[in-house]
């Protein structure tokens, strides 16, 4: 039985996807990640329910109370492509199993940068974050700037490429932090619910806020209703 959810796609940012590649348990099994966890609590074999109302209960003290383990038994895994800004951020959870596209072996293609059509000024009080917008005239002009810089940045690496340089090398004249990169990622479902409750938050920066966002509503909410009910619960809304 293939899940609906397999195979999904969705956009983010201008140039930037999220594709769910696999899950754990399968939906072959016919075992839902919600009762994978139940079960694992039960330490019982896969597919043994006492029930949704007992099993949802189940589910909700284990989060309620830190029990995580049995949430380690489900797991996801997308395939992104996302600007390295956002990168950048994602491996900084070393729980992820992750692994990135290499500029060393693919040549990067000519429109393979982020251009934000909205751009932040820097915090005043926050020297990490940003806050407001500036105004839409002056935000036009900065993308055709960065647009002009992107276009210039691959000339000189097409040149570089064309007169023998490596594509390690070459790559250094690449503007490095709006370049896309398509990458895999794994990750079960007691860790990812940490980034996403970090990474959605609102002081998190933009770019990486849409993906978690993204993974969040159109991925692991689906795939775990009663989880992502307890983990709004506990989780998301324990410290307001």
């Amino acid at each position: 039985m293939q899940d609906p959810l397999i195979g999904k796609k969705i956009d983010v940012l201008d140039q930037g996807w999220i594709e769910l590649v696999d899950m754990l348990p399968h939906p072959s099994t016919g075992v839902s990640g919600d009762l994978a966890i139940v079960n694992a609590a039960r330490v019982s074999f896969m597919g043994e329910s006492k029930g949704a109302d007992k099993d949802k209960k189940l589910l909700h003290y284990l989060l309620k109370h830190k029990h995580t383990s049995p949430f380690e038994m489900v797991e996801f895994k997308f395939r992104l492509r996302a600007p390295l800004v956002t990168w950048w951020q994602l491996v900084r959870h070393r729980t992820l199993n992750l692994n990135l596209q290499s500029g060393r072996y693919t040549p990067f293609e000519e429109n393979d940068y982020y251009a934000p059509d909205v751009w932040r000024k820097q915090s005043a009080s926050n020297k990490q974050a940003s806050e407001g917008e500036v105004d839409a005239q002056a935000a036009a002009q900065l993308k055709a700037r960065l647009v002009q810089h992107y276009e210039q940045s691959y000339k000189l690496y097409r040149e570089a490429l064309d007169a023998g340089v490596s594509k390690e090398l070459a790559r250094l004249f690449l503007p490095g932090f709006a370049v896309y990169y398509t990458g895999v990622i794994k990750a079960d479902a007691h860790n990812l619910m940490h980034l996403l409750k970090l990474r959605m938050a609102q002081d998190a920066q933009y770019e990486i806020r849409v993906y978690a966002q993204a993974i969040y509503e159109h991925f692991f909410k689906p795939a775990l209703p009663w989880t992502a009910e307890a983990f709004e619960q506990y989780i998301v809304h324990a410290d307001r």
